[in-house]
């Protein structure tokens, strides 16, 4: 797939070297953007160093890549990300050591933040506080995070972002390339789309970005080639306290163009599932990355009642008829999900569902999803969360539904509160229902 590639850097109107550094390699895909620190001009050294460094190990992987580009497997993905991480690693092996032997340059490190572009998937590896930003369909995701003091806190729910803009400790990061022998990078896999544009950049950039829709608004712009010159601008006439540095990538097309439409389709659908309601884009993107696609012809079986399941059932085209005992209940459509307990029930499903037409499913499996949450703790928790709620939601509806509240307990083929492991009635593992916000379906 075809990258636009632009990138500039200038030193700001308060410092008197510029430690930032920045690589654009079109022929390897390789995007990177580097803010160094350290006294001496040590800073200089370790961000050159570091995306150097990245760029050799990463040519020595170009048959890797190649293989992937022409037939991409889970394996070959997985492979390629710890590519990457072993490159950061051994580039703050390389810079750690190279302090060792110096005491002028003791304490030098940098952040990098990475964009591999490989056919029509990104491999974006980050450590320290620049940043990756998507600008995709007239919005802005930021999808790196900072590991910084203030983010940190941040997190934690300790102070605001309003307050992090005015705290003294702004400049303070707690990953960085270079510090230690080895350091812990954060990766994340996704869907490069027509449209698409990326902003790597140094925190003397986005430092001065008041919000992300005035972000928005300057990467929507139609000339790519002076995004970089007007970023740059932008933040020295606020401030320029630091370096700056802004690359630019972009896709040509549009987001009407069909393999676009059909990634966002899934994202807004993935958004709109309680389970995942409260999950940020970076998030949804990790969640959609361990689902995969089936497809059904019409009468044939996706579950049957009394079977064992493992699988998270979200509806991307067609429909499917919910049957209990034989007799049919209901009809989902587009939108619609079931079987979420599934993912940590081991009970008997409660109902059969057939397709009734050509049908398109997106499924999540219960192994995929213990991964996630084993891997993402912040991912993990909030999963766990929307579990209790759409829990106490259904309880609380069958409540209601038994002291006589709803009216008929038909509408409620599949819930029973309290079920017993083995037999049949399980509700609460698989009432196919709708997003609060959907229609058409049980809920």
């Amino acid at each position: 797939m075809r990258v636009d590639s632009w990138a500039l850097t200038d030193v700001g109107r308060a410092r008197k070297h510029n430690e930032d550094g920045w690589l654009i390699d079109d022929q390897l895909g390789l995007y990177a953007v580097a803010d160094g620190m350290g006294g001496h001009a040590a800073g200089e050294i370790a961000s050159a160093h570091s995306l150097r460094v990245v760029q050799e190990e990463l040519v020595k992987k170009k048959a890797l890549l190649e293989k992937f580009a022409e037939a991409p497997t889970p394996e070959l993905q997985a492979q390629i990300v710890r590519e990457v991480e072993m490159a950061f690693n051994v580039a703050a092996s390389a810079i750690f050591h190279m302090a060792q032997r110096d005491k002028k340059r003791h304490g030098m490190g940098t952040t990098l933040s990475m964009m591999l572009v490989v056919a029509d998937k990104a491999f974006m590896a980050h450590v320290g506080d620049s940043r990756v930003y998507l600008w995709r369909a007239g919005q802005v995701h930021q999808l790196s995070e900072d590991h910084s003091y203030l983010w940190e806190q941040i997190k934690k729910g300790q102070i605001t972002p309003e307050e992090a803009k005015r705290s003294p400790f702004s400049n303070v990061i707690t990953r960085a390339v270079g510090i230690t022998e080895t350091v812990q990078v954060d990766t994340l896999v996704y869907d490069v789309l027509p449209g698409d544009t990326y902003l790597l950049c140094s925190d003397g950039m986005h430092g001065y970005v008041e919000s992300e829709n005035e972000l928005a608004e300057v990467l929507g712009g139609e000339d790519g080639e002076a995004l970089p010159k007007q970023l740059i601008s932008l933040a020295n006439a606020r401030g320029g306290k630091d370096n700056i540095t802004a690359l630019i990538l972009r896709l040509p097309g549009n987001a009407e163009d069909p393999s676009a439409v059909d990634v966002i389709r899934k994202l807004d659908i993935l958004r709109k599932i309680p389970l995942f309601r409260h999950l940020s884009y970076k998030e949804l993107v990790k969640v959609l990355n361990q689902t995969t696609l089936r497809s059904y012809e019409p009468g044939q079986p996706v579950i049957e009642e009394g079977s064992e399941g493992d699988e998270f059932y979200i509806i991307l085209q067609g429909e499917v008829e919910v049957m209990k005992g034989g007799r049919p209940l209901t009809v989902l459509g587009p939108g619609v999900h079931f079987g979420e307990m599934a993912l940590v029930d081991h009970s008997p499903r409660s109902a059969t569902v057939r397709a009734r037409d050509a049908t398109r499913l997106m499924t999540l499996s219960r192994t995929s999803f213990y991964h996630l949450v084993r891997a993402e703790p912040v991912l993990s928790s909030k999963l766990l969360w929307s579990f209790v709620q759409v829990l106490s939601h259904r309880l609380r509806t069958t409540n209601e539904a038994l002291s006589g509240n709803t009216g008929d307990l038909a509408n409620l083929p599949s819930i029973t509160p309290f079920p017993k492991k083995g037999k049949e009635g399980n509700g609460a593992s698989d009432a196919p229902h709708a997003s609060p916000e959907d229609s058409g379906g049980p809920s």
